[in-house]
């Protein structure tokens, strides 16, 4: 996968999405989060994407939008190609609150879609006079286009799946662990927050994920320790008490049992590079 880092959060900037045998699985398939939404365009291929902690399957002519602060992963198989956007936040308005999942099966509406990335591709290319502008406009058009789908498939069984029960409350989950993730708080405090006990809410996690509650928690932590790891100078110490670790030697016997690295040697492997 050749996606640059999110240094400028707040900018409007297009990455192309492609597998990448070089890349670890970890760089797209562990849960994460930004700072503003992403809409993510499949051209072709098919795989798994989570978002909010609801697994569904993904193929050609797919739009996900993924709002800013939401968890999510995704499958980059060999034959995938497509595009991430990321919505500057003075934008974020003229997008959904939630997470969507849009099918595009109407040529007519693929076409227009294919044509709306181009010309919003185009001018973020280009050098004209006005090109940073016209791509704001090409975004608000796009923004447009997508509410309008939304609409047309409001009865899509992928948007019928997030309205139930398990998968409000793994997304309420979801949106705990992304606030509060560093603080270390176990399983059990996360379903007393939510009024349930933890064997109904891994049940429902695995229900909408296929993952036990700790498994998405663990996810987390760990996708931020490998990113400070491999993009900061950080030290290893420093790292584990930011993340709610008691210790050092506890975050190093936690990151080796997942990565089969410790910390350390993870580190030496280079900076993340090319990722979103």
């Amino acid at each position: 996968m050749n996606i640059p880092t999110e240094i400028n959060r707040g900018h409007l900037a297009l990455f192309p999405i492609a597998h990448n045998p070089q890349a670890g699985r970890w760089r797209t398939e562990a849960m994460r989060s930004h700072a503003v939404p992403r809409l993510m365009f499949v051209a072709k291929g098919q795989g798994r994407i989570t978002v909010a902690g609801l697994t569904s399957g993904y193929t050609a002519n797919n739009m996900i939008f993924i709002p800013a602060g939401t968890m999510y992963g995704f499958e980059v198989g060999p034959t995938v190609f497509g595009q991430m956007l990321q919505i500057p936040a003075a934008m974020a308005a003229d997008w959904p609150e939630e997470h969507v999942h849009l099918r595009l099966r109407d040529v007519a509406a693929q076409k227009e879609l294919a044509g709306l990335f181009d010309n919003l591709e185009r001018e973020l290319k280009s050098d004209r006079a006005g090109h940073n502008r016209a791509a704001l406009y090409q975004l608000g058009l796009l923004s447009v286009f997508f509410e309008r789908q939304q609409s047309a498939h409001a009865t899509d069984p992928v948007a019928l799946r997030t309205t139930s029960a398990a998968a409000r409350l793994v997304a309420a989950y979801s949106d705990l662990i992304e606030r509060d993730f560093r603080t270390r708080t176990g399983v059990a405090g996360y379903a007393a927050a939510l009024g349930v006990t933890p064997t109904h809410l891994t049940r429902c996690c695995k229900l909408t994920c296929g993952r036990s509650a700790l498994q998405l928690l663990n996810d987390r932590v760990l996708y931020e320790a490998r990113m400070l790891l491999r993009d900061t100078r950080t030290p290893v110490q420093q790292i584990a008490c930011d993340l709610g670790f008691a210790s050092a030697a506890y975050f190093t016997r936690s990151f080796q049992a997942e990565t089969g690295l410790t910390p350390t040697r993870f580190r030496r492997q280079g900076p993340v590079g090319n990722i979103h």
